[in-house]
């Protein structure tokens, strides 16, 4: 109680006593939980308990908070991808290049999920290459005006050696990612960054790198996430050509009699070798040119009018039956 007179203080009698309570954790984001090499971040709940003539008995409990990163936002499905290229030197010789070209299909990933790599590498020099990938993790920290900077590896794996002219590759070569903590990217003084890096071993000189930015999110890919996105686009794309020659609410033809007369259906009709020779004429296949006599009306027919007495128009009428 924030009140310290007597009037705010309540005393316990002999017994055990339970009080139940419960804090709103603030609507500004909150840095998630970790434990650093130079720095960490941390919640707790203490209480005390005050004695007359005693010191205060104190306890204190840590509970963990998720700032949630959800990995199905556009920026973070997004692909990425690279290519990098290195000539060896030495003195006067020079040897071919080694290229080397990576992809992933996406920046967001959660932990336990395992990374697809698709990865080209060419070794066009004399000596004998090994391709492998690392997950890194990078912790800084920043305080007084100062920053210190911890890289570590969480996982790794190795490609087959490459002699000279070989090319080697990667079809979705999976490396997973271990029980990590997620990136903590909206903290001022402490930031957890995570990176693919595919690289070229070369013995005797630097490696090729590629380095392919990751997020470690908290909430995963939806399960029907960017592949329905994209089948669902692709699909908008092969019917849009419906929507240019259907309208969605067509509207309804005029009056038989307003549009054709009885001479021009007369000189329409054609005999059925005319219709053929037609046919053979057309630069392409008959459909193509429906679209385009979908809305002519059908020819005149005769109606028969259940009012013979009340005809509402100069048309021929049949006697009712």
């Amino acid at each position: 109680d924030d009140d310290n007179s007597e009037e705010g203080l309540h005393t316990i009698h002999s017994g055990r006593h339970e009080y139940a309570f419960s804090f709103e954790l603030p609507q500004t984001p909150l840095a998630t939980s970790f434990e650093g090499r130079h720095g960490s971040v941390r919640y707790w709940v203490k209480a005390e308990l005050h004695r007359p003539w005693f010191l205060p008995v104190k306890l204190k409990k840590e509970f963990t908070v998720f700032e949630h990163i959800d990995i199905n936002t556009p920026s973070l499905l997004s692909p990425q991808a690279g290519t990098k290229e290195k000539t060896l030197c030495c003195w006067f010789c020079t040897s071919g290049p080694i290229s080397l070209s990576a992809k992933i299909e996406r920046k967001g990933y959660t932990p336990g999920e395992s990374i697809q790599i698709f990865a080209e590498i060419e070794n066009c020099s004399s000596r004998v290459v090994v391709p492998k990938a690392a997950i890194y993790q990078t912790q800084a920290f920043y305080a007084k005006g100062k920053m210190k900077e911890v890289k570590q590896l969480v996982a790794n794996l190795r490609g087959d050696s490459l002699s000279s002219g070989k090319t080697e590759t990667w079809n979705g070569k999976q490396l997973k990612i271990p029980p990590v903590s997620p990136s903590i990217l909206d903290c001022s003084i402490i930031r957890v960054e995570y990176s693919l890096m595919v690289y070229v071993d070369i013995p005797g000189a630097m490696d090729l790198f590629l380095n392919l930015p990751l997020v470690i999110g908290t909430i995963p890919l939806h399960p029907f996430g960017s592949r329905t996105s994209s089948v669902s686009s692709q699909c908008s794309m092969n019917m849009n050509w419906l929507g240019l020659t259907l309208p969605e609410r067509p509207e309804a033809p005029p009056s038989y009699a307003e549009v054709v007369t009885e001479e021009q259906r007369q000189s329409s009709l054609a005999p059925i070798g005319a219709c053929d020779d037609f046919e053979r004429a057309l630069p392409g296949p008959l459909f193509a040119y429906i679209q385009e006599f979908r809305f002519l009306p059908p020819p005149l027919y005769s109606e028969i009018d259940p009012n013979p007495d009340h005809p509402t128009d100069d048309r021929p009428s049949c006697p009712s039956r």
